[in-house]
């Protein structure tokens, strides 16, 4: 793999990875040990679908590799994450 290749977000390696890190056969048996439908892996792989934070998590618990090690199989290099102020503001009621 080429450095540009190994540096860009592709959620194939990580798919590609648990399979073999987990040694499961395909995406049909990766789907079942994450507990998701077989759809959401195909999505994933199609890049219609992101990584959601949830299904990292059960990635996380599944293969026992530590959630920086799932994000730098899939090409995040980020070593912050910054979240908007406006998620932590009170909805406001109407009176």
């Amino acid at each position: 793999m080429s450095d540009e290749e190994t540096l860009t977000y592709n959620p194939n390696r990580l798919l590609d990875g648990l399979i073999d890190i987990m040694h499961l056969k395909n995406d049909a048996a990766l789907a079942r040990s994450l507990e998701v439908a077989p759809p959401v892996i195909s999505k994933i792989r199609h890049l219609k679908l992101p990584v959601g934070a949830s299904l990292l998590i059960r990635m996380h618990e599944v293969s026992e590799l530590s959630i920086r090690d799932l994000r730098y199989l899939m090409g995040d290099r980020r070593q912050k994450f910054r979240i908007s102020p406006v998620h932590f503001k009170p909805e406001a009621t109407a009176e």
